[in-house]
């Protein structure tokens, strides 16, 4: 089995949920038409993400909900990335994933925060999450500096994960982050890794644009400029991750008893 991921990468409307979700819908129907199983948007596209003190009011009490129309009525599956209301009060930084027939498939929130931004306006998640299989290809979920953590790739990968899929919102000055540790941790770990940015700006950050679909090689499969508003598509192949692993044995030469007593340490 193969799965055809579409990455949209687009600048979204700030503090408006509705017309993000227009964006959304017009997507996911370009998407299925080129022939995508799974359409993936950027971090926090619901909402946009430079929000601030304002992110409280636009919280929906279900925030998948609206995705699951537009993935039934589409027949395709949807990662968006959005806030997520918790018991206790706080908000999580969060990508909901539902399947073509609608189903709420996987909740990650994100759990390494970025800087005071992030701190301000979420609360970290304390659990990476298995994989998910869908149409017999196992998906990890990320968001954003999540990927940046070469343990959680590879987290991912020994957990039996054939893609990574991250949404993202990659500002300025961060550049070379999108451009050359994404194909570095695809290559480390044999593992696809989707990576969804945002283009243009909200308020006083400029995102890099720069998403990309990276093979276990290193190799980018499909990729959009720092400007670019549109779709990036490429197809994952369990069978090329198996390859990968069986041609570059990283997983297996591993010694992680040398590594554990360095945990912790300053």
């Amino acid at each position: 089995m193969t799965l055809v991921i579409a990455g949209l990468q687009h600048p979204g409307f700030l503090g408006d949920p509705a017309a993000n979700l227009r964006v959304i819908d017009e997507a996911a129907q370009a998407a299925r038409q080129a022939g995508a199983d799974l359409l993936v948007t950027p971090e926090m596209f619901l909402t946009g993400y430079n929000l601030g003190s304002d992110l409280r009011q636009l919280v929906a009490d279900e925030p998948a909900a609206a995705l699951s129309e537009i993935a039934r009525r589409h027949q395709i599956a949807i990662v968006a990335g959005g806030p997520e209301p918790l018991a206790d009060g706080g908000i999580a930084n969060s990508a909901f994933f539902v399947g073509a027939d609608g189903s709420l498939l996987a909740c990650y929130r994100k759990s390494h925060l970025f800087g005071e931004l992030d701190r301000a306006m979420f609360v970290a998640g304390d659990v990476l999450g298995a994989p998910v299989e869908y149409l017999g290809v196992n998906i990890s979920l990320m968001i954003c500096y999540d990927v940046e953590f070469p343990e959680t790739v590879r987290a991912a990968a020994l957990a039996g994960a054939d893609v990574v899929v991250v949404p993202t919102a990659q500002m300025e000055p961060f550049a070379a982050i999108a451009e050359k540790l994404i194909p570095v941790r695809a290559w480390e770990s044999q593992v696809y890794v989707a990576y969804v940015n945002r283009c243009g700006s909200e308020k006083d950050l400029r995102y890099v644009g720069l998403s990309s679909i990276v093979a276990p090689s290193g190799e980018v499969l499909d990729a959009l400029g720092p400007d670019e508003s549109g779709l990036m598509i490429a197809t994952i192949d369990p069978e090329v991750v198996r390859r990968a692993r069986l041609e570059n044995p990283y997983l297996v030469d591993r010694r992680p008893i040398l590594y554990a007593p360095n945990e912790g340490r300053g």
